[in-house]
C-alpha cells in the first residue's frame, strides 16, 4: 500500500499539470478573454458554461455548479480517490512517488483491487501468449485468422485463448502466490461446492480482454471454440468489473473518437473489432446488458455524438429505442445506423466489405425520429383505418418531443403527405398533444423532486445587496493576503450566510499557515464538496485588481448592516400588529424606534 505523500509533493504533482491540458482530454474548449469554455462534462447542456482557468489553474460550471483544482475533476470524471488522482497526475508528468512495494502474491494485502487488476493484467498476457505461440491456441488462431482478424488487430485488442483447461490459470496464479480466494472473487476462478477446489472460469475459449476506462484490464469476455453453451461467457461483477459503468475499447477509440466528436456504440466486442477492421476505429460497445445512464454519460463527458449500430432483429431494435432515449436524455446527438435484416455488424462486414459498411450503413444513419417512424410502423396494417389512427397518434407524440420547430414542420409535413391529412389539422393535434405532455410533466414535477440538484445553480435571482459584498470581499481575500487579514480584523466570522463564513474560515486559516494566495491549493484543502463548489464559483468572479479602503468600508457596512435591516423589519411587523389592535402609543414607539435606527445606519 502507498504510503502517505507529504503535502510539498502533493503540491509539486498539482502545479505539474496544466489543468487546460487535462480537463482537454475530456471536454472540447474555446479560449474566450482568459479562460477557456466548453460544454460540462457533469451536466447535460448545449450552451458551454463551464470554465477552466489557465491563471487561477481551476475549474468551474456557472451551471451546475462543479469546481475545483485539476485532483477534484479527476476524482469526480473518473471517480478517483484523491489519491488515486495524485498517482496519475504523477504518471501523466513524470514525478516520482515513494510507495512501498507490495510484496508479489501478498495475499493479506489490504489493496484488494492492486492484485485483483495484477493478476488480470498477468492473465491477458498468458492468454494472448496461449494464442500466439502454443500448439493449443493453434485452432483459435486458425479460427480467427479465417474470419478475417489480422496479426495488428489481434495484437491491438490482445486477443487470447484460454487452453481447455481446468487448472491452466490456477497454477499459473498459484505458482506466483496469488491468493486464488481473491482470484475467484475477482471472476478469474471458480470454486466447486463440494470440496472447495479451485478451478480455471474460462477453458478452450478466445479471450477479449475488457478494459476500463484507463486501459487498465478489469474483466474478460470468452467465445466457446467448439461447440458448446453458453456461446459467450462474461466475468461476474467484481470489485473491479461493473458491466453498466464501463465501456468495451474506450481507452483505444478515444482518440479518433474526439477526432470525429462522434462514437460508434456496438452490442459486443466482435462487433467493435470488426468495425475497426472496417476503418471505424472510434467504435465502442456495451459489455452483455443494455446501455444505461452511466455509460451514456461517458459517451457524452467524451464527444456530443453517437451512432447506434445494433443488429437488425427484434432485440436490436428494441434495444436501439431504448439507447436513443437514455443518450438523448444524456444530451447526445444521436443518430441511428439500420442493418439489413438477419445481420449483426461482423456478418455485415464478412459478406459486403468495409466499404459498404461505411457507406450503406454508418453513412446512412438516421435520426432518432427518422428510425421512431420506422420503429412504429412495425407490425402495422396502415390500410386498416384504427391501426392508421394509431400510428399517427403516436407519431405526432413524438413530433411534440422534438425541441427544434422546423424538425416538428418537417415531419408533420411528411406525415400529412404520406395519408394525405390536413397539415393544418396535424399542427393543431399536434399543439394540442404538446398542451398535454406539458401538463402531465408539470404535475409530475410538482409532486416528486427528480432532480437531486434542484436547479440550485440555474438561473439565479438578482442578490441581495450584502449578498454580493460578500462575494466580491470573498473573491478579494482569495486574491490577497492583506485584504483577508484586513477583513478578519474588521468582520471575522460575520459573514450573513453560512457558507461564505465556512469558506472565511478556511481561508483565514490557510494564510496563517504561512501559504500565498493559491486557489488551486486552497481548494485541495476544502472537504466539503458544496463548499468547493462555492469557493470555485467565487475565485472565477472578474474583480477589480486593487480593492480600495473606502470600497472595502462599503461591503463591510452591507454585510454588518443586514442584520439590523432584519432587526428593523421585525419591528415594522410589530408596529403594524399594533395598528391593527388600535395600540396607536405604542405603534408609535416602535415608529420612533425603526426612525432611529435607520438613521444609525445611514450614519
Amino acid at each position: 500500500m502507498a504510503e502517505r505523500i507529504p503535502d510539498e509533493l502533493i503540491e509539486k504533482v498539482r502545479t505539474s499539470q496544466d489543468i487546460v491540458e487535462l480537463v482537454s482530454d475530456y471536454v472540447t474548449l474555446k479560449k474566450q478573454g482568459r479562460n477557456y469554455f466548453g460544454l460540462c462534462p457533469f451536466h447535460g447542456e448545449k450552451s458551454p458554461s463551464f470554465s477552466v482557468s489557465p491563471d487561477k489553474q481551476i475549474y468551474h460550471c456557472f451551471g451546475c455548479g462543479a469546481g475545483g483544482n485539476a485532483f477534484s475533476f479527476l476524482m469526480n470524471i473518473e471517480g478517483f480517490s484523491f489519491l488515486e488522482s495524485v498517482k496519475h497526475i504523477a504518471q501523466r508528468t513524470g514525478i516520482d512517488l515513494p510507495q512501498l512495494e507490495r510484496q508479489s502474491g501478498n495475499s493479506k494485502s489490504s489493496d484488494n483491487r492492486a492484485v485483483m487488476g495484477e493478476a488480470h493484467e498477468l492473465l491477458a498476457k498468458l492468454f494472448h501468449h496461449y494464442l500466439l505461440n502454443t500448439e493449443q491456441g493453434l485452432k483459435a488462431l486458425d479460427y480467427l485468422k479465417g474470419r478475417g482478424f489480422s496479426d495488428e488487430v489481434i495484437s491491438r485488442f490482445q486477443i487470447g485463448f484460454a487452453p481447455d483447461s481446468w487448472d491452466a490459470a490456477t497454477n499459473f496464479l498459484s505458482r506466483r502466490n496469488f491468493s486464488l480466494e481473491l482470484s475467484e472473487k475477482a471472476g478469474l476462478l471458480g470454486k466447486r461446492d463440494f470440496d472447495g477446489k479451485f478451478f480455471d472460469r474460462f477453458r478452450n475459449r478466445i479471450m477479449f480482454p475488457i478494459w476500463d476506462k484507463n486501459g487498465k484490464v478489469i474483466g474478460f469476455g470468452g467465445r466457446i471454440l467448439d461447440s458448446g453453451e453458453p456461446k459467450y461467457l462474461n466475468s461476474p461483477e467484481t470489485l473491479l468489473f461493473n458491466k453498466g459503468k464501463n465501456l468495451y475499447a474506450l481507452h483505444l477509440s478515444r482518440p479518433e473518437m474526439r477526432k470525429k466528436q462522434q462514437a460508434v456504440l456496438f452490442e459486443g466486442y466482435v462487433d467493435t473489432i470488426a468495425a475497426w477492421r472496417a476503418g471505424i476505429e472510434n467504435g465502442v460497445a456495451t459489455l452483455g446488458t443494455s446501455l444505461t445512464e452511466d455509460q451514456a454519460k461517458l459517451l457524452k463527458r467524451n464527444v456530443p455524438s453517437v451512432v447506434i449500430c445494433y443488429d437488425s432483429d427484434h432485440a436490436g431494435v428494441e434495444a436501439s429505442f431504448r439507447a436513443s432515449s437514455i443518450l438523448l436524455k444524456a444530451g447526445c446527438n444521436v443518430k441511428i445506423a439500420k442493418m439489413p435484416d438477419g445481420l449483426d455488424p461482423d456478418d455485415y462486414i464478412q459478406k459486403y466489405g468495409a466499404e459498404k459498411f461505411n457507406r450503406d450503413v454508418i453513412g446512412a444513419s438516421l435520426t432518432v425520429m427518422a428510425f421512431k417512424i420506422q420503429y412504429y410502423r412495425r407490425g402495422k396494417n396502415l390500410n386498416d383505418e384504427g391501426e392508421r389512427m394509431l400510428y399517427i397518434e403516436e407519431i405526432i407524440k413524438e413530433i411534440s418531443q422534438l425541441p427544434n420547430a422546423v424538425e416538428k414542420d418537417h415531419y408533420l409535413r411528411q406525415l400529412a403527405d404520406e395519408f394525405n391529412l390536413s397539415l393544418e389539422a396535424l399542427k393543431q393535434q399536434q399543439f394540442f398533444t404538446a398542451k398535454q405532455q406539458k401538463r402531465k410533466k408539470d404535475n409530475v414535477d410538482t409532486n416528486r423532486n427528480n432532480n437531486p440538484r434542484n436547479n440550485t445553480y440555474y438561473n439565479k435571482p438578482l442578490l441581495p445587496a450584502y449578498h454580493n459584498a460578500e462575494r466580491i470581499l470573498l473573491a478579494h481575500m482569495l486574491k490577497n493576503t492583506d485584504v483577508a487579514i484586513r477583513v478578519q480584523e474588521l468582520l471575522g466570522a460575520s459573514f450573513n450566510i453560512e457558507e461564505h463564513n465556512a469558506v472565511a474560515a478556511y481561508l483565514y486559516a490557510f494564510y496563517e499557515e504561512g501559504n500565498l494566495p493559491n486557489v488551486g491549493l486552497f481548494l485541495q484543502r476544502i472537504e466539503d464538496d458544496r463548499l468547493k463548489k462555492i469557493a470555485s464559483e467565487l475565485a472565477m468572479l472578474t474583480v477589480n485588481e486593487h480593492l480600495s479602503d473606502k470600497e472595502m468600508s462599503d461591503y463591510i457596512r452591507q454585510i454588518t448592516n443586514y442584520p439590523k435591516w432584519l432587526v428593523i423589519q421585525g419591528k415594522e411587523k410589530h408596529k403594524k400588529e399594533a395598528e391593527r389592535g388600535q395600540d396607536f402609543a405604542r405603534a408609535a414607539q416602535i415608529a420612533m424606534e425603526i426612525l432611529q435606527m435607520k438613521k444609525e445606519l445611514k450614519g
